[in-house]
């Protein structure tokens, strides 16, 4: 069954004073959001906001000869657009769905009044730049020391804390532009992976069998990427 969809599955929603989620509630447009889909080109002026529930979206950044790498991904713990909310109008990444789901939107130009006012949705939203600015420097670190497979493993559990089930549909480029590598190189550690029981990989699916297989196999990355996003989450939700 289709897994269902409610703003209250977004982790910052779920977390606002209920007046200040009510008062929001009005705003929020239910998308649907297909594989590969394009949210975000790099330098365009944001129209919206998007607080994922059930997709994960994946940004991306232009490297040298115009190749897509992957920086960050975002799901239901946070929203895609954080340009808005440091000064900008545009982003300089590229914004394209990675799982296909739902999500909600709301206007850039009334999400951005409502940030300026403070309050916990202004704390909530900047805790959670602050945990993807973290994300997005230990993806660089990552890509540069360990092998495909740890890669592969860090992205694979980064995608399950994000997602309400344990199968991802994946587009070739997309892994490809996750993990900075060849096809083959994606599919070869894919397929090390399936030959460990911990995944089940056909085509362009792949199910997550066991997980502690992974997080045996996958490096440190991961957990310091889980471990600083879980505390500046609770010291938002303290706040």
């Amino acid at each position: 069954m289709p897994a269902p969809h409610a703003p209250w599955q977004n982790h910052i929603l779920s977390a606002l004073p209920i007046d200040d989620y009510e008062h929001l509630l009005p705003h929020l447009e239910s998308i649907s959001l297909k594989l590969s889909h394009t949210v975000y080109e790099a330098g365009a002026e944001q129209g919206y906001v998007y607080f994922p529930t059930t997709s994960i979206m994946s940004l991306l950044h232009s490297a040298d000869g115009g190749v897509l790498s992957e920086i960050a991904v975002v799901g239901n713990e946070g929203v895609v657009g954080i340009a808005l909310f440091v000064g900008g109008r545009s982003t300089p990444a590229k914004g394209v769905v990675q799982c296909a789901g739902h999500a909600y939107r709301v206007k850039a130009s009334l999400l951005k009044q409502k940030f300026e006012r403070g309050g916990s949705l202004q704390t909530l939203l900047l805790r959670h730049t602050q945990s993807l600015v973290m994300q997005m420097a230990q993806t660089a670190i990552c890509t540069q020391k360990h092998t495909v497979e740890q890669q592969l493993c860090r992205w694979l559990l980064l995608s399950m804390d994000r997602l309400p089930r344990n199968e991802l549909s994946l587009s070739h480029e997309l892994t490809s532009n996750m993990l900075l590598e060849r096809r083959d190189g994606v599919t070869a550690a894919a397929f090390g992976l399936k030959a460990s029981g911990s995944i089940h990989y056909v085509q362009d699916k792949i199910t997550v069998l066991d997980r502690s297989e992974l997080e045996a196999r996958v490096c440190d990355c991961y957990a310091k990427v889980k471990r600083e996003s879980d505390r500046l989450f609770a010291l938002a939700i303290a706040a």
